[in-house]
């Protein structure tokens, strides 16, 4: 992380409200997926984000990422996201990367479905005054060979629901 060469004053603040802008653009991601709206999803990204989802598939700038996304809410019944922050850095001024894990709920379900489970990366820029996705990328969280921690992140995840502590 930037160290910001002044750990209790104002620019610890901006640090910390630069932070949450990220978290916030991460949660716009998942929302507009959610909702199952392509350009909600997209809007987030900036004009030559990508996107790589969770079966590998990439797709390059915003428009692009709008119209996949929409195809495939169409095509599918999709799940809900619920998703735990890890971790968020400002990798230099203007840059930051955002690692997340997600858990999702199928339609008609109240529980997660442990094989859907991912590891979410960000990696974002400030452009023009606000923060956009560059890349945001969804990865099976498999852990071949270590039950135990598939096991220990569908229950992390399985916390964050509704009615669920």
């Amino acid at each position: 992380m930037i160290s910001t060469g002044d750990p209790g004053g104002a620019t610890a603040d901006a640090d910390a409200a630069e932070l949450d802008a990220v978290r916030a653009l991460h949660r716009r991601i998942l929302d507009g997926w959610n909702a199952r709206d392509g350009a909600a999803f997209a809007a987030p990204f900036g004009d030559d984000g990508a996107c790589i989802g969770f079966d590998g598939s990439l797709h390059a700038g915003r428009a692009e990422i709008a119209a996949r996304m929409d195809r495939v809410f169409a095509d599918h019944a999709t799940a809900r996201y619920v998703a735990a922050v890890r971790d968020v850095r400002l990798i230099a001024p203007g840059a930051a990367v955002l690692r997340a894990v997600a858990g999702m709920v199928p339609p008609g379900a109240s529980d997660l479905n442990p094989a859907a489970n991912a590891v979410q990366a960000l990696t974002a820029a400030r452009d023009g005054g606000r923060w956009r996705a560059v890349l945001f990328q969804n990865t099976p969280a498999a852990y071949h060979g270590r039950p135990e921690a598939a096991e220990a992140l569908t229950a992390e995840l399985r916390a964050l629901l509704p009615g669920r502590a």
